[in-house]
């Protein structure tokens, strides 16, 4: 089973990415937070940051675009192989009304008509032997079911089918359905079926029990992405493997890393503070009964109050 590490807007960045692949080996792709490309293919100083090769080195980084314009994707995507890229993944999942009111992300599912022609231009650009703007350069998609209806997932895998993707990530939701309720298996089983690209499972992974109840219902899959997950857990994927529940000692240099690098990267302590603070709104889940310190650290402005209660959680309580 290849895992796949799913993006989260203001955690996964490339400081988690590097100390995540250096203490929890296994991943066998990390995606990017989504680039909404514009200004004619130029990148954001975060962005660029996160993208940049010598921030990558060694780890299997896929760019994710954010776009409903076939031209601003092959613009971008043009951009990102001269970086050395050869795969980008089209952003069709998010549910962010900000995003689907621009019928970008999920919103983009709403227009299946428009996203035939978007995939026919960026395909076309798409030539082997180097031809064309985008070359070789493979493309993959990450998608809901659509945005009212599971039931729009039939159309929208038929346009799918046109075109020869890398591979086909489904998270068998919709837009409306946000992250909340079951997802609709029965759909996933229908793309799992009837997809003519590989397809990869996304959506509620979270222990060995999920990933049990996934397999046993498709022995053939052979691809997971996992996003909120691996946040709680940063050894979940290990874990799936036959692994152990990472110990406090392992969690404590995966914090202290990340809190050391953000320290030496970022512009003040507040920008720093915000970031782990996002971070512990999931590992606190690892541990028990520790409404306490993690009180603490919502709390904290300072960096002593911050680490004193870090200190406090790791020292006086157990994980999970």
């Amino acid at each position: 089973m290849e895992y796949y590490f799913a993006p989260m807007e203001g955690i996964t960045g490339y400081i988690h990415r590097n100390v995540h692949h250096s203490l929890f080996p296994g991943i066998s792709k990390y995606f990017t937070a989504f680039i909404a490309p514009g200004q004619k293919g130029k990148f954001s100083a975060r962005e660029k940051n996160d993208i940049l090769p010598a921030h990558n080195q060694g780890i299997c980084t896929v760019p994710q675009l954010l776009t409903n314009n076939p031209r601003d994707f092959i613009t971008t995507a043009a951009k990102l192989g001269e970086l050395g890229y050869r795969e980008i993944n089209l952003n069709l999942g998010c549910p962010s009304r900000t995003v689907v009111t621009k019928y970008r992300g999920s919103g983009f599912l709403a227009k299946p008509r428009e996203l035939d022609r978007f995939f026919e231009e960026v395909f076309s650009a798409c030539k082997r032997g180097g031809e064309g703007p985008l070359g070789d350069m493979e493309i993959s998609v990450k998608t809901r079911l659509g945005v009212e209806e599971p039931e729009e997932f039939f159309r929208l895998l038929d346009i799918y089918n046109r075109y020869p993707l890398k591979e086909l990530i489904i998270h068998p939701r919709t837009q409306r359905d946000f992250y909340s309720g079951s997802v609709h298996m029965d759909f996933f089983a229908y793309g799992a079926e009837h997809s003519l690209n590989p397809v990869c499972y996304n959506g509620d992974i979270r222990s060995e029990e999920d990933m049990r109840a996934l397999t046993e219902r498709f022995p053939k899959l052979d691809r997971v992405m996992i996003g909120r997950g691996l946040l709680v857990n940063p050894a979940l994927h290990l874990l799936l493997q036959g692994g152990k529940m990472p110990d406090k000692e392992a969690l404590r240099t995966f914090h202290d890393r990340i809190y050391q690098w953000y320290r030496e990267e970022m512009p003040g302590i507040r920008p720093v503070l915000f970031k782990m603070k996002e971070l512990w709104t999931y590992m606190g889940q690892l541990f028990q009964d520790a409404g306490k310190p993690l009180k603490k650290i919502r709390k904290a402005e300072k960096p002593a109050a911050y680490e004193a209660a870090v200190e406090e959680l790791f020292r006086e309580y157990h994980t999970v």
